[in-house]
């Protein structure tokens, strides 16, 4: 086994004085000369990379550049990689590029089909796309209502799937991604889940009062947690160009600065990794900026919160 080099700076690992729910000092951290820092995944063992890879990047790409990403990704420390039939033709750009490091790389795959013939008949089909004959993870893709959750918890739902599949060898950890704090936090009420994936940012959380008591839940189960929309500003704007971003739903943050802000946010907290958006672009500056995420100091919290209170938020919890 190799030899890790674990990060043991106090300053870096303390939490931030009660401001989030729970700091780092809980959460196995390890870094590496010129790679992006890994983090454990829950209670799975799994060390991922802080950074994740998200389909989207290479859907509408050419083979050369799809390939290309994926080699830049994977030379920069990036070994989790998350893909979805919902992203277009991501699978089937994605799998060949990806095929060369299967072996060393976290895969996830989602679905978002609730029975279990559909749920059966779409993992068959992306284990397909992607060439590889099992997932790290497999998820229920973007659950959002309680009739979502009593779908795949009843006879004949998507988990008997899942449960199947897991025997089977097809997948190794169950997982779910979420847009709803009910909906999650009902998830997680029904299943020992392995990993949740779920929206953590600072607008969201300061004004939207969105994500406090899922990641409070998710911990306690000692699940993995992955984060969505760090580097998310809000809605676009009425009227705004969306052209320049067009696998952007919501308005990106854009300025090195900002998107440095948003992700320390979101890895300020126990999360094992955040997902950039799909955007080319976007998603190489998070690379290129990986290196200065490291924990808020306690100025910075209070800064960052007076930000996002005064943010448009992409969602909101009002239990």
């Amino acid at each position: 086994m190799k030899r890790r080099d674990f990060i043991k700076n106090t300053a870096l690992a303390v939490p931030v004085l009660g401001l989030f729910p729970a700091g780092l000092a809980g959460i196995e951290r390890q870094c590496k000369a010129a790679k992006i820092e890994k983090r454990a995944l829950g209670k799975t063992g799994v060390m991922l990379s802080m950074i994740g890879f998200g389909g989207i990047v290479v859907r509408d790409t050419s083979e050369q550049e799809a390939s290309s990403l994926v080699r830049q990704a994977i030379e920069s420390g990036v070994n989790y990689f998350d893909v979805a039939p919902s992203y277009g033709n991501a699978e089937i750009m994605l799998g060949p590029a990806l095929e060369p490091y299967r072996k060393d790389v976290f895969l996830a795959c989602k679905t978002q089909k609730r029975d279990r013939d559909g749920a059966r008949a779409e993992l068959e089909k992306s284990l397909g796309n992607m060439r590889t004959s099992k997932f790290d993870l497999y998820q229920f893709h973007a659950v959002t209502t309680m009739k979502d959750v009593e779908s795949i918890f009843s006879p004949g739902g998507a988990m008997e799937t899942f449960l199947e599949a897991r025997k089977e060898g097809k997948i190794r950890y169950i997982g779910f991604s979420a847009h709803s704090v009910e909906a999650a936090m009902a998830m997680m009420d029904r299943f020992d889940f392995d990993t949740i994936l779920f929206p953590v940012n600072f607008a969201t959380w300061h004004a939207g009062n969105f994500g406090p008591q899922v990641l409070a839940r998710a911990q306690e189960k000692k699940m993995g947690i992955l984060a969505l929309k760090a580097m998310a500003r809000g809605p676009w704007p009425k009227g705004a160009d969306r052209s320049v971003y067009p696998k952007c739903w919501y308005e990106p943050l854009i300025a090195p600065d900002d998107i440095l802000m948003g992700l320390r946010f979101t890895l300020s907290h126990p999360v094992t990794a955040a997902v950039p958006p799909g955007d080319q672009n976007l998603f190489k500056k998070a690379l290129e900026l990986a290196p200065g995420v490291i924990p808020l100091k306690k100025a910075e919290v209070i800064k960052i919160k007076e930000e996002g209170l005064k943010g448009n938020p992409l969602f909101t919890y009002k239990g």
